[in-house]
């Protein structure tokens, strides 16, 4: 009969045992029972660990973000689960970028007539006429606009040339703020030689051809620039153009280099030189308690973890809780970069969690091999093999399910530049999702898989229980099926790093995942 889920949140993980004819390799020995161990992970036990990332991020301004100390009590509640476990737990330190805007800016045309332009509230609930660049300096001023090599009206797209060199700011007058627009250089390129300049201020509008007239939403790439930079409409921009204009502008905002840390737990079984590596990224944004996104992946491989930290596997466990992904992947991408030649070829693969519980969900698999998912190339050799895992617990249960491409915009890739085979499970983000979706899983179709997404109220109530329960049988079966285990997906195969460009992951556009658009 088809799976229901019933009234307990752990009846998927009580019918897990049914997918291990189909998945699971020859155990190492007869003891202990795989398909014991993958009952007793309960997502009773993931809600535990979801309420306790809720109370912290009560306790500490509504977020969990990196370098928080919202961030800073989850890393510590997580290792302290997971030395109990049985784990050897190492905080990986490293810096980072952070930027956090405190209020609403303010641009406000004081001369030749006033008028107050529309912000971009922190929370980006909204768009205005201009928003906060990332990694603004903070300030209140109030000067003349002066013009920097404007071309209005606009050339061909991407061909404005303003602020990009030292020169175009000749006969500057300090004290002044810049008014730049968007073209062939970074907006970093743009602020910093209007800083140089003496600028006290600058606003960067958009370059005005079809497609590039809205309100940028940028970044400055790193805290290199004290003076305020908002990014404006090309609407904006052009009513600031004209002569006599006055402004006043105001950033709210930290912008500076801090410390975090990854927590990444090993077990005391198996053999070092094959590992299994699971991991999910433990940070949210400033905006909310990120409980779905992703406290729902932590919470989940955490329970996992705890069920088979004490027990002797055949190959090695390796869990990973990542900080600052919501700021371009930057603990994954730290810790594969330094990590060893030869513990990077122990690495046999990597399984991925970020949001496995959204309220109007879909259940999502990566693709592995490209085969029914498109716009992204396939994983490494072996990934085809993780996503096969997968599918077995799903058609097991009965249970439909979709595949989704590796789009380069959660953890997973860093791990696949370096040819390393990985898979892993997500329930949607900001996409919307569709009527075969609808047919297919319930739901809303035209809507949202998670319409909280990176708000506020990500909060316990943004959970779906049912995609919780379901994903977390999948990932205690593919953690146990992999530990277990006599051949791991790839072996056989030669794997080939693949180049960043294979992967969606530039920052320079707008991925709706924390990156934002940076010239």
């Amino acid at each position: 009969m088809p799976f229901t889920l019933g009234k307990g949140v752990g009846a998927a993980t009580a019918a897990v045992a049914l997918v291990l004819p189909l998945a699971l390799a020859t155990p190492a020995s007869a003891d202990p029972d795989p398909g014991r161990v993958i009952q007793s992970v309960v997502a009773s036990g993931v809600k535990q660990h979801l309420r306790k990332f809720q109370q912290i991020a009560d306790a500490n301004g509504g977020n969990r973000a990196a370098g928080t100390s919202g961030y800073d009590a989850s890393r510590d509640y997580v290792a302290g689960v997971l030395k109990k476990a049985g784990y050897t737990v190492t905080l990986q330190a490293f810096q980072f970028p952070f930027f956090s805007e405190n209020s609403t800016g303010v641009l406000q045309r004081t001369a030749p007539t006033p008028k107050t332009y529309a912000p971009t509230p922190p929370d980006g609930s909204s768009v205005g006429d201009f928003a906060t660049m990332t990694y603004s300096g903070a300030g209140d001023v109030t000067a003349p606009v002066q013009n920097i090599d404007l071309a209005l009206p606009p050339g061909e797209p991407n061909s404005s040339t303003s602020g990009c060199e030292a020169a175009d700011f000749a006969g500057f007058t300090p004290g002044n703020i810049a008014l730049l627009q968007r073209g062939t250089c970074s907006f970093q390129e743009k602020a910093e030689n209007a800083q140089a300049a003496g600028a006290a201020g600058a606003i960067i509008f958009n370059e005005g051809q079809e497609g590039r007239a809205e309100t940028l939403n940028g970044t400055l790439g790193e805290p290199t620039v004290k003076i305020p930079v908002v990014g404006a409409s090309f609407a904006t921009g052009q009513e600031l153009a004209a002569a006599g204009t006055v402004v006043r502008l105001k950033a709210d905002t930290i912008s500076e280099i801090r410390t975090t840390h990854n927590v990444i737990a090993d077990s005391k079984w198996g053999n070092a030189k094959r590992v299994v590596h699971l991991g999910a990224h433990l940070d949210s944004v400033l905006a909310g308690p990120g409980i779905n996104d992703n406290g729902s992946g932590s919470a989940a491989i955490l329970e996992v973890a705890k069920a088979l930290g004490k027990v002797p596997t055949k190959n090695k466990l390796r869990f990973s809780f990542w900080s600052a992904e919501e700021l371009g992947l930057l603990g994954a991408e730290h810790y594969v970069a330094n990590l060893p030649a030869q513990e990077l070829a122990n690495t046999k693969l990597y399984l991925n969690f970020d949001m496995i519980g959204s309220p109007n969900y879909a259940l999502k698999i990566y693709d592995g091999d490209d085969s029914d998912a498109v716009g992204a190339p396939a994983g490494p050799a072996g990934s085809d093999e993780i996503e096969k895992v997968f599918e077995k617990y799903f058609k097991t249960l009965r249970q439909k399910y979709v595949g989704t491409d590796f789009d380069g915009r959660s953890d997973y890739g860093p791990f696949i530049e370096a040819g390393i085979p990985s898979g892993g499970l997500f329930t949607g983000a900001e996409g919307i999702k569709t009527a075969e979706e609808q047919q297919m899983f319930g739901g809303t179709a035209g809507q949202a898989y998670d319409p909280c997404y990176h708000q506020a109220c990500d909060t316990l109530a943004n959970i779906s229980d049912k995609a919780l329960a379901l994903n977390l049988g999948a990932i205690a079966t593919a953690a146990v099926t992999f530990a277990y285990a006599g051949k791991l997906p790839g072996e056989g195969s030669q794997p080939t790093a693949r180049t960043a460009s294979a992967v969606v992951t530039s920052a320079s556009t707008a991925d709706g995942h924390g990156h934002g658009l940076t010239r």
